[in-house]
C-alpha cells in the first residue's frame, strides 16, 4: 500500500506528508517503509517489484490517489477515453526532480488548450501567476463533472481538479499518473478496474482513509495507515477479494472496498500492543473476573482468512457471516405421502378424478387441472394448481379417482418456499466454530464453500533442567515432562493446530533461541514452568528484558503466577510448572483468549448448580477449582486438593468453582460445577 505525495523532497528524517509504502506478505507485516521523494520512491517500488516477481509472488499494489478523471476529460485532451492513454500523456509532459516540477504549468497550458482557461485545473501554490491557472474559483468554469461517480459516494472526497491546499488530491494524480505509466511499461501490470487482473503484479486505487482507524501516539498516520490497509486487504479470502473487484468503471475508476468500510474496518486485524497485558497501576492480586475482562478488551484476532469447500469447513471459525444461497425449502412440497389438489374441501364425502403419473421428490411434474388430484409422495415439489395434501391413509381409490371425507383444510401437509430459510438470510454467524448440523443447513441452501479463519498454530515448550521424556531414564531428582503432552492435546481439542516445541533446559540463551524460531512459525506459544520470579524463571526474565512482559499473581488456586507477553509480536502464556496449575490456568486464561486469537470471540464454560457431595471450609481472597465428577446428580471432588496429585485429573471429569468469598460448604449445599465437555474437551 502506496500513500503517495505531491509535494517535494522532504529530507532523510521519516516526516507526515511524505511518500510510505506498507507490505504484507500473508501473516507477516513489515514497519512502513518511507519515501523521501518521488524519484526514490519509484526505483523502491521497481526494484521491489521485481524482486517479489523473481520469487514467484503475484503482488497487488494500492495507491491512494484517483486513477482516472471525471467522464469526457481523457477524450477531450488526447483524444481516447482510455484512462491508460491519458497516463502515458501525462507521462510524456510531466517534468519532475526533488526540488520542482511543472505541475502547475501544465494544468495550465491544458485549461487554455480546453478553452476559456479559467478551468476545469484550478489553485496555484506558486509565487508567480500562471496564465491559465486561477488562483481561485472566481471566475472558474469546468465544462467536466467536478467529480467521478465514485467520488461522490465516498465521504470528504476533494475534486482532482484542484491542484492545491490542505486535502487537495489534483497534484497527486498528475505527479503519480507518470509514475504508474512508466511502472507498468517496464513490468506485467494490470491496473483496476481498467483491465482484468491477471497478470502478475496489480494496480489498484485504494484510499486509506476510509477504513484505516486512528493511529496509535507517536506514530505517523501515513505509516500507520499504509500498514492497516496493506493488512485489511492481505488478510481478505480470495472469493470476497473478487466480490470487492467486481466492479464496472471503465473510464473513471473506482475507489477499492467503497460502501464496504464497516466490514473492512471490522474485520482488520489490530496488531497486539505491547502493553496489551499490563495491568492498572497499583493491581498486585488479579482475580479472575478482572483478569477475563482484561483479556476481553486488549486481545483480538490474529489469524488470516480463507476460502475453503464445505466439506472441509467442520470445526472452522466462520470468517464471515454466511448468507443462504436459495430458500429451504426451494419450492413449496409436499410434507406426506398422499393425494394433492387446490383448495379446502368441507365437511362430507369428496371424490377427485386422478391426473396420469405422480409428484416424487426430484421431479419437475406439470400442472393439474382445477377439482382433480395427482399422487404426491413426501418432499416432492407441488406441481401448479396443487396446495394441499391428503394423507394416503385417509383415502380410498375407485377407478381412477380418490375417494375421502372432509373437512380438509386448505394447506394441509404441505410447506411452503422459505418455511425454513428464505434466501439471502445469515445462517452461520461470523465466529461461530462450524458444526456437521451447520454443513446440512448449508448444503440445503446452496452454500458450496466458506471463508473460514486459518486454524491458530499454538506452540508448546516445556522448560526445566528436571525434566525428562516418557520412555528415557530418569534419574534421581528428575520427572517425566507430563505438562507437554497434556497441553498439545489440550490445543488440538480446543480446535487450533498444536506445535511441538520441545523441552528447554533451565538455559536463558537455549530458551531465547526457541522463541525467536517460534515465532516465525506460530501465532500463540504455550509455556509451563519459569512463569514466576525466580532464578531459574526465564521465561518471565525474557519476556520482561524484551519490554513485553506482565506477570499476573492470580487470585486463583491451584495456581498463582501468570506470565503474560509478546515475544516478537507473538502472544505468549507463561502456565505454572505443576500440571494441575498448569491445566486449571489453561482451561481457564488461555483457552478463552486463544479462541479470541483464533476469531472465534470469547467464550465461558457453561455450568450447572448442583448437590456437592462434600464438606469443605473455604478461606476468603481466592476463587478455588476443584478436580471433580458427578455421580448420582451431586458433585464428588477428589480426595486430596494438593496441586501434586496429577492422579486427580484423570480421576475428574470437570471443576467444581468456588467464588472468592469465604464459604462453610456442606454436603447437599449447591455448588458450581463445570464439565469438561464445556471447555471443548471430550469425555
Amino acid at each position: 500500500m502506496v500513500d503517495w505525495s505531491a509535494g517535494n523532497d522532504r529530507g532523510p528524517r521519516p516526516t507526515k506528508d511524505a511518500i510510505w509504502i506498507g507490505v504484507q506478505r500473508g501473516a507477516a507485516a513489515e514497519e512502513p517503509v518511507y519515501q523521501r521523494n518521488r524519484q526514490e520512491a519509484e526505483g523502491w517500488l521497481e526494484a521491489f517489484l521485481t524482486s517479489e516477481r523473481a520469487e514467484g509472488r503475484r503482488v497487488l499494489v494500492g495507491f491512494d490517489f484517483p486513477f482516472g478523471y471525471p467522464a469526457g476529460f481523457a477524450a477531450a485532451l488526447c483524444g481516447s477515453s482510455d484512462p491508460l492513454d491519458l497516463w502515458d500523456w501525462f507521462e510524456a509532459r510531466i517534468e519532475d526532480d526533488p526540488k520542482a516540477n511543472n505541475r502547475f504549468d501544465l494544468a495550465a497550458e491544458i485549461n487554455l488548450g480546453l478553452g476559456s482557461g479559467q478551468g476545469p485545473f484550478w489553485f496555484n501554490t506558486l509565487s508567480r501567476d500562471i496564465e491559465g491557472l486561477p488562483r481561485n474559483k472566481d471566475g472558474y468554469a469546468n465544462p467536466f463533472p467536478a467529480k467521478r461517480r465514485c467520488e461522490d459516494l465516498a465521504s470528504g472526497a476533494f475534486t482532482c481538479w484542484q491542484m492545491g491546499g490542505a486535502g487537495a488530491v489534483g497534484g497527486q494524480v498528475m505527479m503519480g499518473l507518470p509514475v504508474l505509466a512508466r511502472l507498468r511499461r517496464k513490468l506485467e501490470v494490470a491496473v483496476w478496474p481498467f483491465q482484468p487482473l491477471n497478470a502478475p503484479i496489480g494496480f489498484v486505487e485504494i484510499w486509506p482513509s476510509l477504513t484505516a482507524g486512528p493511529a496509535p501516539e507517536g506514530m505517523i498516520k501515513d505509516a500507520w495507515q499504509v500498514q492497516q490497509i496493506a493488512r485489511q486487504v492481505a488478510q481478505l479470502p480470495s472469493a470476497r477479494l473478487d466480490a470487492l473487484l467486481d466492479v464496472d468503471a471503465p473510464e473513471e475508476g473506482w475507489i477499492f472496498g467503497l460502501g464496504h468500510e464497516d466490514e473492512l474496518r471490522a474485520d482488520a486485524l489490530p496488531p497486539l500492543r505491547n502493553d496489551c497485558f499490563a495491568l492498572p497501576p497499583g493491581v498486585h492480586w488479579t482475580p479472575v473476573s478482572e483478569a477475563h475482562d482484561l483479556l476481553k478488551q486488549r486481545l483480538s484476532a490474529v489469524t488470516q482468512t480463507e476460502t475453503v469447500p464445505l466439506g472441509e469447513a467442520t470445526g472452522r471459525i466462520a470468517a464471515l457471516a454466511v448468507l443462504a444461497v436459495r430458500a429451504n425449502p426451494p419450492l413449496p412440497n409436499t410434507a406426506v405421502d398422499g393425494y394433492g389438489f387446490a383448495g379446502g374441501r368441507g365437511a362430507g364425502a369428496h371424490e377427485l378424478p386422478l391426473v396420469a403419473g405422480r409428484a416424487a421428490a426430484g421431479d419437475a411434474p406439470g400442472a393439474v387441472p382445477e377439482g382433480q388430484a395427482i399422487r404426491v409422495l413426501t418432499g416432492a415439489a407441488l406441481p401448479d394448481g396443487v396446495d394441499t395434501v391428503i394423507l394416503q391413509e385417509d383415502v380410498v381409490l375407485t377407478d381412477g379417482a380418490v375417494r375421502f371425507s372432509g373437512p380438509v383444510k386448505a394447506g394441509a401437509n404441505t410447506r411452503k418456499a422459505g418455511e425454513d430459510v428464505v434466501a439471502g438470510q445469515e445462517i452461520v454467524t461470523a465466529g461461530r466454530k462450524i458444526t456437521p448440523a451447520d454443513l446440512a443447513l448449508l448444503a440445503a441452501t446452496g452454500v458450496s464453500e466458506v471463508s473460514v479463519r486459518r486454524r491458530l498454530k499454538v506452540g508448546v515448550i516445556s522448560t526445566g533442567d528436571e525434566l525428562v521424556e516418557p520412555g528415557e531414564a530418569a534419574r534421581d531428582g528428575q520427572i517425566y515432562d507430563a505438562n507437554r503432552p497434556m497441553l498439545l492435546a489440550l490445543t488440538e481439542q480446543f480446535g487450533h493446530v498444536p506445535v511441538d516445541l520441545g523441552r528447554v533446559p533451565d538455559n536463558r540463551e537455549t530458551l531465547r533461541g526457541r522463541l525467536d524460531n517460534a515465532a516465525q512459525d506460530v501465532d500463540v506459544i504455550l509455556t509451563s514452568g519459569g512463569a514466576s520470579a525466580g532464578d531459574e524463571d526465564h521465561v518471565s526474565a525474557l519476556l520482561q528484558e524484551a519490554g513485553a512482559m506482565a506477570l499476573w499473581r492470580m487470585a486463583i488456586k491451584p495456581g498463582r503466577p501468570l506470565a503474560l507477553g509478546l515475544w516478537q509480536g507473538v502472544p505468549v502464556f507463561g502456565l505454572p510448572g505443576n500440571p494441575v496449575a498448569a491445566l486449571v490456568c489453561a482451561l481457564i486464561f488461555a483457552r478463552p483468549a486463544m479462541a479470541v486469537l483464533s476469531g472465534a470471540g470469547w467464550s465461558d464454560p457453561q455450568g450447572v448448580e448442583v448437590p456437592a457431595a462434600f464438606a469443605k471450609s473455604k478461606k476468603a481472597g481466592r476463587r478455588e477449582y476443584l478436580r471433580a465428577r458427578l455421580r448420582n446428580g451431586q458433585a464428588e471432588v477428589f480426595a486430596s486438593e494438593g496441586s501434586g496429585r496429577i492422579s486427580g485429573l484423570s480421576w475428574a471429569e470437570g471443576l467444581v468453582e468456588l467464588p472468592e468469598p469465604a464459604a462453610e460448604i456442606k454436603p447437599g449445599d449447591m455448588v458450581r460445577y463445570v464439565p469438561f465437555g464445556s471447555f471443548g474437551l471430550a469425555g
